[in-house]
């Protein structure tokens, strides 16, 4: 998300520290258990991801309670699209639990929200100076592979919901495809826009 206009008050900042830090480790339990089920060829997770996605409805009331400044369109894209493929594809179609770009899209959602809550966590502090630097290289860098792997994960996932769903509901599947490319031209020109910044030295404390 991007820069409050103004530092936001201590006890939002250990708010905000707090809540990324939770995120950023159960980020860190979803990769880790993802990456041994795929080692093990045991189930991938599905619970916990959708559970933990779930959670990640606080930041538009973030945004919109003015505790900090983001941009809620790109806020509102990534989160519902999130829940569709949690809640509205893998929960009522469990088989796709087992697709590959399931486990494609684990390992996307997973990295990137790793590196992002913890550079947020670390960069809404003042007094610690700001996100250490590897975090701030790999917040604006990785997006580079991550972005599209997983927009092409949530892709091939829902164009297999609309094939085992109900006809009206997979046609209604089939326009949402429509919505994925200028979504993910949306998402990655935002992010494109505050990597520029970052390398100015005008770095966000969320975006």
């Amino acid at each position: 998300m991007a820069r409050p206009s103004t530092r936001p008050s201590t006890a939002a900042q250990m708010y905000l520290t707090g809540y990324n830090l939770v995120s950023a480790l159960l980020w860190t339990l979803i990769l880790a258990r993802t990456l041994l089920a795929l080692a093990s060829s045991t189930p991938l997770p599905t619970t916990l991801p959708r559970v933990v996605q779930t959670l990640a409805l606080l930041e538009p009331l973030h945004s919109l309670s003015g505790l900090i400044a983001a941009p809620l369109p790109t806020t509102l894209l990534q989160i519902a699209s999130r829940l569709l493929l949690t809640w509205g594809i893998v929960f009522p179609f469990p088989a796709l639990g087992a697709h590959p770009a399931y486990a494609s899209m684990l390992v996307a959602w997973s990295a990137t929200e790793v590196v992002r809550y913890a550079y947020f966590a670390t960069n809404v502090r003042a007094a610690w100076g700001g996100a250490p630097a590897l975090l701030v290289w790999l917040r604006y860098n990785t997006f580079f592979v991550l972005y599209p792997v997983g927009v092409v994960s949530e892709m091939l996932l829902v164009y297999a919901a609309s094939g085992v769903a109900p006809e009206v509901v997979g046609w209604a599947l089939l326009g949402v495809l429509a919505v994925y490319p200028p979504g993910f031209y949306v998402m990655f020109t935002h992010m494109m826009k505050q990597r520029r910044k970052v390398r100015r030295g005008k770095a966000p404390v969320r975006n």
